[in-house]
């Protein structure tokens, strides 16, 4: 029989959330008590029990983050932007590009991945989504030999996966998961574009701001039911907030955005000035293969279920093909002639 220690509690709560990705602190309580009961099942000798209520959960997160310190991770925490609810999962505490943890989606889908949280991310009047036929479209901005059915598919299982959330209207948006595990790739590659709530201080992509001219203040819904209670005006600049959220106070998130307005495709001013000093490169067209000239390879590629773990957002423009910056300096070379 193998030996059996309190620290089997750590490594079975560990395993659980690798595979669930991201859980709400009930959910995280519920696990942590089922791994107690399994670790004492083994071996009743043991000295540990399962304690309830904050100060004994925060010790044990304390706990799984000193053991993940040397992997660089942290076991973190995060409010749902529409609920307020405290969610959980693991965070990559590096800022840059390496790989987060193993996943099974392909170097092409990843690269699909990245250029539709850029676009959220550079969404104009800090909407914070794209609409399904902006989403569709980035499949022709890097070289793949992905079909618009296929993209469907992929974009499908990123929403399955917990990796983007698909609106009533139809247009996609950064999930919780995507908050909290690649926070910090967010954070560290659009600096300009990440705005945090004034009352949590975490990142907001829907809320509501205020209508004063200069004022920057903007906050989630939840933040804002929360300091409605306590205030009726703005925390910045004291101006006068109705009771419940809409006008004058704006939108941010995808309420920013009028039914039927148009949407054209963003550009980061850092690519853009790139491109301007790279016009003597030898350069392709962006290629995008219609369903009837997909290759077999990429269609039993796509019939598998694609994705699963956690996203990485690190080496997939080198083999899916030339980077999306490098197809935007293209369409732009094309565009001055």
């Amino acid at each position: 029989m193998a030996h059996v220690s309190s620290n089997d509690v750590q490594r079975l709560f560990l395993q659980a959330i690798l595979s669930r990705g991201i859980l709400s602190y009930a959910h995280a309580q519920a696990l942590r008590e089922k791994c107690v009961a399994s670790v004492l099942a083994a071996d009743d000798s043991l000295d540990i029990e399962y304690q309830d209520g904050r100060p004994a959960w925060e010790a044990f997160v304390t706990n799984i983050n000193q053991a993940l310190d040397c992997l660089d991770l942290d076991f973190r925490q995060l409010s749902d932007e529409q609920t307020g609810r405290e969610m959980y999962g693991l965070v990559n505490r590096k800022g840059d590009e390496i790989a987060q943890m193993a996943t099974d989606y392909t170097p092409a889908e990843i690269t699909f991945f990245k250029a539709i949280v850029e676009q959220i991310m550079l969404s104009p009047r800090h909407a914070y989504s794209i609409s399904s036929l902006a989403a569709l479209r980035e499949v022709s901005h890097f070289k793949s030999n992905m079909t618009k059915t296929q993209a469907e598919i992929v974009l499908g299982s990123f929403v399955a996966r917990g990796w983007l959330v698909k609106s009533a209207r139809g247009r996609y948006s950064l999930s919780t998961r995507t908050l909290l595990e690649l926070g910090p790739y967010l954070k560290s590659t659009y600096p300009d574009e990440h705005l945090e709530c004034n009352i949590c201080f975490e990142m907001i992509t829907r809320g509501v701001a205020c209508y004063t001219p200069n004022c920057q203040t903007r906050i989630h819904y939840h933040c804002f039911q929360r300091h409605r209670r306590r205030s009726s005006k703005c925390p910045s600049c004291s101006a006068d907030w109705p009771q419940e959220q809409g006008k004058p106070l704006h939108a941010v998130g995808e309420d920013a955005v009028k039914e039927g307005q148009e949407e054209g495709r963003q550009v980061r001013r850092r690519d853009t000035e790139e491109a301007e000093s790279g016009d003597d490169e030898q350069l392709e067209e962006p290629t995008y293969m219609e369903d009837d000239e997909q290759t077999p390879s990429q269609s039993q590629g796509t019939q598998r279920r694609p994705g699963g773990g956690s996203m990485s957002m690190d080496g997939a423009e080198d083999e899916a093909g030339p980077s999306t910056q490098t197809q935007r300096r293209a369409s732009r070379r094309s565009g001055r002639h």
